[in-house]
């Protein structure tokens, strides 16, 4: 069960405006002349109207009130207009901070990529260094090693064995008659 201290606060809370929506929020206005009902713009300019009127029938009194009524309300939208102002302010302070921070981290990246590209470790390196090209040509630009010898040695050698020739299979007419001649060996392939 709710405490009566909790329910009184929510219900004071209910009938507050927000000031959010206060500018295109319609409020029933009672005034001396009856009810008012618009924006609260809209309540004004009705006030000052009926302001005037009061004041060309020569009653001070009612001119005075409806221009209190009419001051009320231009009150109340200032100062929902102020709200909102600073709220579009704090929004473009941050939406600057935001881009101010995309563009710090978009110099950093810029950065890092250019000092990858200068690292010469970590420039882009050859995929295949052909070890068996001619060292005699200049623009090779390998050093002779003893381990590098042996190995044009060794390509040297296969190079210079012939290569195996592929076995050969029987042609099919021989195999044919090896098989149906009952389990003799074929005399022609001697």
């Amino acid at each position: 069960m709710r405490s009566s201290k909790s329910r009184s606060r929510a219900k004071n809370n209910r009938n507050r405006p927000s000031g959010g929506n206060v500018v295109n929020r319609v409020f029933d206005s009672s005034g001396p002349e009856g009810k008012v009902r618009g924006t609260p713009q809209q309540i004004i300019d009705k006030y000052n109207q009926l302001a005037r009127d009061a004041q060309l029938a020569n009653d001070r009194v009612a001119a005075e009130n409806f221009q209190q009524h009419a001051e009320h309300y231009l009150r109340l939208l200032s100062e929902a207009q102020r709200e909102m102002e600073a709220r579009r302010e704090e929004q473009e302070r941050q939406n600057r901070e935001r881009q101010a921070e995309r563009d710090r981290e978009r110099a950093e990246r810029q950065e890092r990529e250019a000092a990858r590209r200068a690292d010469p470790a970590e420039a882009p390196q050859p995929d295949i260094v052909d070890l068996n090209a001619d060292s005699d040509t200049p623009e090779s630009g390998l050093v002779e090693t003893p381990e590098s010898t042996g190995a044009k040695a060794e390509a040297a050698e296969r190079k210079d064995k012939p290569a195996r020739k592929p076995r050969t299979r029987k042609p099919k007419a021989v195999e044919e008659q090896a098989t149906q001649g009952g389990g003799d060996a074929p005399e022609a392939a001697e």
